[in-house]
């Protein structure tokens, strides 16, 4: 395939990947709350779909019970978190958990890397909410003793949270998307593992790097 025929067929993707800019732009540029961009997102891709003459009744009923559907799968999947949070929480072993490591006196870098596997293991039973608002009491003097940034930190815990989403075998995302795949959930925790591993890298590359998470925050700060 000629690099020119190669180019004139992957223009279809323009429109696509102006939507996506659209949508990941009017969060980034304060247009628009998550919720309200994905309202623009929809929007968006109807008129790509008329455009395109790929929009008709069947579709749209097809696409809006599909959506449905999962958006239903997914209230029941966070009904059943809701109340295994709650659970954990009147157990006090969340707390608990965390007061065990705050009594242990570790290092900056050794109570990171702690952390992190009490995070993926509680992110895996519990949604992301929930884990930071059980342990949070607890954590946030260890990271202020220990002289870790707090805004560093706060970007450390959205990554490892996230990554506990998808951890296998029983991340929350992981059933998610076994609803949406129809896939058995041993292939869909296999296929996971590359995701988990690049996440759990992008960790330690903030750690090695804190600036990567710092250097935004900071420059806005003494503009202001």
């Amino acid at each position: 395939m000629s690099f020119y025929k190669m180019i004139k067929e992957s223009l279809f993707l323009v429109p696509v990947m102006g939507l996506v800019g659209v949508v990941i732009g009017s969060m980034y540029l304060g247009f628009a709350t998550a919720t309200e961009a994905a309202a623009v997102g929809v929007v968006g891709a109807l008129i790509l779909s008329a455009a395109q003459g790929s929009l008709n009744w069947s579709t749209f009923s097809v696409s809006l019970m599909g959506a449905t559907k999962t958006s239903a799968m997914i209230a029941l999947i966070l009904m059943g978190a809701a109340f295994l949070s709650l659970s954990m929480g009147f157990t006090g072993l969340p707390r608990a958990m965390a007061e065990l490591i705050e009594s242990y006196n570790l290092s900056p870098v050794a109570l990171i890397a702690v952390l992190t596997v009490f995070y993926l293991i509680l992110g895996m039973f519990m949604d992301g909410l929930s884990s930071v608002v059980l342990t949070m009491a607890i954590v946030e003097p260890m990271i202020r003793t220990a002289g870790i940034d707090l805004i560093w930190f706060g970007i450390f815990l959205v990554v490892v949270i996230e990554t506990a989403q998808v951890t296998p075998p029983i991340g929350f995302n992981l059933f998610v998307l076994q609803g949406m795949t129809k896939h058995e959930i041993g292939y869909i925790a296999k296929t996971a593992i590359p995701m988990v591993a690049l996440m759990l890298l992008m960790v330690v590359i903030l750690v090695i790097f804190p600036e990567l998470a710092t250097w935004l925050p900071e420059n806005i700060r003494q503009r202001n």
